[in-house]
């Protein structure tokens, strides 16, 4: 009988555990967990020799794609930032690879807390800490960036700015808002303070909350050696408010966050300084965004989540325009086009993926278990790409036509020549006509992608 993948994993799981902690350990049940597009984290149900349950989680890297040395950072990291103070979960076992693991692998117990960004914005039983929590992520970032950083040496210290250009070159792929970015961050940097331990992901998502507060960080893959103020900025990036509206995680100001910060550090940014590492932030993610669609667009790994976010890259573009006061909106969205005549005969195509997408949403998502959410969670993928397909079936070449329009004013046959332009300095990059025609692109694809992005 051939064994199936869960129970090979918690045969390997056990066996970790077992060696980890001197005593025997069984795993009852193994389960994977939403999201998770770089790494997986999988929900672990364990139970040592007498009897007592053990409450795991596993992150591992996809079988195939490991990075064995991030893996053994992340662990360093968890094991500094506890020392520091930092509520983390503690780190049971890690290593390179293991039989049923089958990739390099991290075991810490399992925290209690809410991490959905949208009931810790919204549930009524953590409203008495949600005022407090904007405060109190600054606190927790101070601790992190008093961590000792001898004990996590092997992290990457080098330039931020020069990292995430590196990356952008490589994909051979030159988008204007990005070389407008890369110059205004070159133009405006602020004095760089000493280094710190970079916490680098630091946002609502990754962390666990309860009504007494932080109760852990997660997600230390990204962590390096930099200046500490970069994980302000990353928090206070649009992405990461999830649609709410405050600056902070969608649910503070930022002078509460540099509030919490300047308690545990004595140490109080300039507002300057702030913008200049969310403007920073929010063209990091503009990158780590396509880079993590390219896992699958170049053949490397077939994922459904990997390939909707290459469509979410505007909504990156769109907030770095916003942020650096470089949006010139050209005008009004063309109107939606009309039918045109065809041979086929009734629903369009618009209608079939309207009436799949209805379908898919009031039907068969209901049916679903109860047990089904990565289910669940891969089937809001497939409506929201159904929904973005028929936008773009509907918005028809009017807009893309009035994109060529304005970059053949500028003497550019496309948006690639209108980077380089850019770059090169022939193009200033706050030159109103320039500053259109990006607008005008990015506008575009927003349109389609996700409108309900766009700022009213």
């Amino acid at each position: 009988m051939t064994e199936s993948p869960t129970t090979t994993l918690a045969d390997g799981i056990a066996d970790v555990l077992t060696d980890a902690r001197g005593e025997t350990v069984t795993v009852a049940d193994v389960h994977r967990l939403t999201g998770g597009a770089s790494r997986q984290v999988w929900s672990v149900e364990a139970h040592i020799s007498d009897g007592s349950p053990l409450p795991v989680v596993l992150r591992r890297d996809p079988p195939g794609h490991g990075d064995a040395d991030r893996m053994r950072a992340e662990a360093a990291c968890l094991r500094a930032a506890a020392a520091a103070g930092v509520p983390v979960p503690q780190v049971l076992a890690a290593g390179d690879t293991a039989p049923g693991i089958d990739a390099p692998y991290l075991l810490m117990n399992r925290v209690d807390g809410e991490s959905l960004p949208r009931k810790l914005q919204r549930d009524p039983e953590l409203a008495t800490v949600r005022a407090e929590l904007a405060e109190q992520m600054g606190y927790v970032l101070g601790l992190i960036h008093r961590s000792d950083v001898a004990e996590v040496a092997m992290l990457d210290s080098g330039d931020p700015l020069d990292a995430i250009e590196a990356v952008y070159r490589e994909f051979d792929e030159p988008r204007p808002a990005v070389e407008m970015g890369l110059r205004w961050l070159r133009d405006h940097r602020p004095p760089v303070r000493p280094k710190a331990l970079v916490h680098g992901d630091f946002r609502m998502g990754n962390l666990l909350v309860d009504r007494t507060g932080i109760r852990g960080v997660l997600d230390w893959e990204l962590a390096h050696l930099g200046d500490p103020i970069e994980d302000l900025g990353w928090l206070c990036v649009r992405a990461w408010r999830f649609g709410a509206e405050l600056p902070v995680g969608g649910i503070g100001t930022r002078e509460q966050l540099v509030d919490g910060y300047e308690r545990a550090t004595g140490i109080r940014p300039s507002d300057a300084e702030l913008h200049w590492w969310e403007a920073y932030g929010t063209l990091r993610w503009l990158v780590l965004s396509r880079f993590q669609a390219q896992r699958h667009l170049s053949g490397e790994e077939f994922s459904l989540e990997l390939a909707s976010i290459g469509r979410r890259v505007c909504e990156s573009e769109y907030d770095l325009l916003l942020v650096l006061g470089l949006l010139d909106d050209p005008g009004e969205a063309p109107e939606r086009r009309s039918a045109t005549a065809t041979v086929h005969d009734r629903p369009t195509t618009n209608e079939i993926v309207d009436l799949v997408a209805t379908t898919l949403t009031d039907e068969i998502a209901p049916a679903l278990a109860d047990d089904s959410d990565q289910q669940r969670y891969l089937l809001r993928i497939c409506v929201n790409l159904l929904r973005i397909a028929g936008r773009e079936l509907a918005a028809g070449d009017d807009a893309a036509n009035a994109l060529r329009a304005r970059l053949g004013e500028l003497g550019c046959g496309t948006e690639a020549d209108l980077a380089t332009e850019i770059r090169s300095g022939a193009l200033d990059y706050d030159d109103v006509a320039v500053r259109r025609a990006v607008s005008s692109a990015v506008l575009t694809r927003l349109r389609v992608a996700n409108p309900r992005h766009l700022v009213p």
